[in-house]
């Protein structure tokens, strides 16, 4: 599988029209509204009635709705008060032709975002809509970056051959809206990779959604990606919004696709060729805009040979391959990648450490079949028992036999128990408890506290 994509296969990616629907009962005021709208610039759906606007709102997704109140069969409030149930994430403007204070005040507190008086003057409006996209925008990416806790991680971080060539096929890669499928072992980092390249292409102000795949049951993933309405299963007292519409216009990362069931596939393949999908018991279409980032440690060509994955799903989310490289590839990058890990683990756990010339030489003379994510764990392990100083190499724990030649049988073992078995060999090496500690970088107040902890024998 060839990484670089060809030539034409990174194009640049337009900005979609803002997505507006327009719902008024009056059709001579209606067109003329329309007609305005989709000359500055906006994709408009027109709906004629309250019933109308709701069947338009239960099926799309717009980035603004304009409801007149008077709609001879119902009214705007009950269009708001839809929107509210549905957590529809969208600008409200409300048209009235007899505004009083009051019903501005009402329509406001039931979500909509302004209130205009007709007869309304065009620019006006279309000030009006301009500032209310903005706003709910603005609101939208102070949510996103809220959620966002912890620091980015630098997928490109080293000075290799390969992080190089990686890096500059990711920044082609930005460029397009076109599915981009990442192969690379397990740990390699592809769902950084994945955040990367949505932060920096063209819907990053859009929102971020991922889901691991492997071990899902088609049911369960269905619902997840798609949603499912009112009882349609057992235990569904409520209707779920799936990830594909809480991701629109924004990306979705679906890591370990090869696990996705024969079943699930032709759903996705249509979300990608047709921008509808049905959620779970739902006998109507909804239409959706996403960009797929998939991946998989898995060969995805061998798995549509042997029948377990479709050729033409596969074929769809392939126009944009990147192969991540294996850490044991990129061993001239494992010092600066261990700085940052331990840097980050610093902050997280409140603790500080060094490492040593040989801790850093024999971190490079491991083979990392667990890559980036195994060296993390190596790192953490290591930093718990240390506690502070100096990361020498009898500090680390790998967690297969070619590393630290007694430790192969650690990999179920949790961090306590590690650190337990840790103390008792330093206690058995040692020549009384300041001996110990000081070998362990603790006090000797901490180290008689573990001791005590993990029921050890403290030396003469």
């Amino acid at each position: 599988m060839s990484e670089t994509p060809a030539a034409s296969g990174v194009e640049h990616a337009e900005k979609a029209s803002p997505r507006l629907l327009l719902v008024d009962d009056e059709p001579i005021l209606r067109q003329t509204l329309a007609q305005y709208l989709d000359k500055v610039g906006y994709e408009v759906t027109e709906a004629n009635s309250r019933r109308e606007g709701e069947e338009k709102l239960q099926h799309a997704n717009f980035d603004v709705a304009i409801f007149d109140y008077d709609l001879g069969d119902g009214n705007a409030h009950d269009l708001l008060a839809l929107c509210q149930r549905l957590d529809l994430d969208m600008a409200k403007v409300v048209l009235t032709g007899h505004a009083t204070i009051d019903l501005a005040v009402s329509s406001l507190q039931q979500g909509a975002d302004h209130f205009l008086t007709k007869p309304v003057k065009m620019p006006a409006l279309g000030v009006v809509l301009e500032r209310v996209i903005a706003n709910r925008r603005n609101r939208k990416q102070n949510t996103l970056r809220k959620k966002q806790v912890a620091a980015k991680f630098d997928p490109f971080i080293g000075t290799s051959a390969a992080i190089i060539r990686l890096k500059t096929i990711a920044e082609r890669l930005t460029l397009s809206n076109s599915p981009i499928q990442i192969h690379g072992e397990t740990g390699t980092g592809k769902g950084v990779l994945a955040r990367w390249l949505h932060d920096n292409g063209p819907n990053a102000d859009e929102a971020f959604v991922d889901i691991n795949c492997a071990g899902l049951s088609p049911d369960f993933l269905d619902s997840e990606l798609f949603g499912h309405q009112r009882g349609a299963f057992t235990g569904a007292a409520t209707a779920k919004v799936g990830l594909l519409e809480a991701a629109h216009r924004g990306t979705v990362f679906l890591d370990e696709i090869g696990d996705v069931d024969m079943r699930v596939q032709p759903k996705l393949l249509k979300v990608l060729e047709e921008k509808r999908f049905r959620r779970m018991g739902d006998v109507r279409e909804r239409e959706v805009s996403i960009r797929l980032i998939a991946a998989s440690h898995q060969d995805l060509q061998a798995l549509v040979r042997a029948g377990r994955f479709r050729e033409d799903l596969y074929f769809r989310i392939s126009t944009l391959p990147i192969g991540i490289p294996a850490l044991r590839d990129r061993q001239e990058d494992i010092p600066a990648l261990a700085e940052d890990i331990l840097h980050r683990l610093e902050a997280e756990m409140g603790r500080t450490a060094t490492l040593s010339a040989a801790a850093v030489e024999h971190l490079q003379g491991y083979d990392w079949p667990g890559n980036i994510r195994e060296l993390r764990n190596v790192l953490e392990r290591a930093l718990l028992l240390r506690e502070k100083g100096e990361l020498r190499p009898q500090d680390f724990y790998f967690e297969s036999s070619n590393g630290s030649g007694d430790d192969g049988g650690d990999v179920e073992l949790s961090l306590q128990d590690v650190e337990r078995r840790h103390i008792a060999r330093i206690i058995d090496q040692s020549e009384g408890i300041s001996s110990a500690a000081r070998v362990l970088g603790i006090s000797r107040t901490t180290l008689y506290q573990k001791i005590k902890n993990y029921g050890l024998e403290a030396p003469g």
